[in-house]
Parts: C-alpha cells; sequence; structure tokens
C-alpha cells in the first residue's frame, strides 16, 4: 500500500467528516443520527433497535437514547413485534417522514450545487467508491 495515498485519504475523509458537520445545520432539523435513523425506517419499514445499531454500528444503549429522542419529537413510535411481543419494533410516522423529506431535499439541493461541475462518470464513480468504502469500514468493524 502506498504510505502517502493512505495519508492523503485519511485527511480527507477527516476533512469531508468536519465539511459535512459544518453544513448540517444549513441542511434542515435532524442531527445525522437522526437523520441515519429516520433514512433507515423509511428505507426498510419497521426495525427493531438492535438491527438498527448494528446497520449503524451503535452500541443499543446510544442506539436506545437517540431513538428516544426520535420518540419525543414523535418522529417515529414503538409497538411490540407481532411474533415476540418482547420485542418493540421502531417505525417512522407521518411527522417523521416529513422532515426526513425536507431535510432530503436541502440536502441533495446542497450536494447538487457543489458537485455541479462534476460529469456523471465522475459522480457515478464517486458514488461507487464511497458505498465500497462504506461497506469496508463496516466490515472491518465487526
Amino acid at each position: 500500500m502506498n504510505l502517502d495515498s493512505l495519508q492523503s485519504i485519511e485527511y480527507e475523509i477527516a476533512l469531508l467528516v468536519r465539511l459535512t458537520t459544518a453544513y448540517s445545520p444549513k441542511l434542515g432539523k435532524l442531527d445525522r443520527s437522526e437523520y441515519l435513523i429516520l433514512s433507515e425506517l423509511n428505507e426498510k419499514g419497521p426495525l427493531a433497535i438492535n438491527v438498527i445499531a448494528d446497520t449503524l454500528m451503535l452500541n443499543i444503549s446510544t442506539a436506545s437514547r437517540q431513538v428516544g429522542v426520535l420518540e419525543s419529537k414523535q418522529y417515529i413510535k414503538r409497538y411490540p413485534a407481532p411474533e415476540n411481543g418482547r420485542i418493540s419494533l421502531i417505525e417512522i410516522t407521518k411527522k417523521g417522514q416529513d422532515i426526513l423529506q425536507i431535510v432530503q431535499k436541502a440536502r441533495y439541493d446542497f450536494y447538487s450545487e457543489a458537485l455541479k461541475n462534476w460529469s456523471t462518470e465522475e459522480l457515478k464513480q464517486l458514488e461507487k467508491n464511497l458505498i465500497r468504502l462504506n461497506q469496508d469500514f463496516k466490515q472491518h468493524n465487526k
């Protein structure tokens, strides 16, 4: 492996996280964890808290705390799983879908403007590499 490339990649990822975090307040009223949890629920339907924790690589107590915040805002609701009443399923509410849609549009508009000079091929390559990077990070942290 090329050490110079790895150092540059590490720095650029750290900078990307910082820059996206700096812009987040301008992109809606959801913090990163709220956005990710609501996105998962919106895409995959009702989920148990352990599934959310595993998917987002959170410990159960952190996931529970974040779910509690979303529940207090009425963005999600809990109900007993039909096959096992001891397990709660978490589902996005209409209010949660509405706020998620607003934030997704703001994020889309921001990224669309920031990446407007990229070709379709460059965007496809970035998408492919980001998906692969996230998959490799998840695999490495198991």
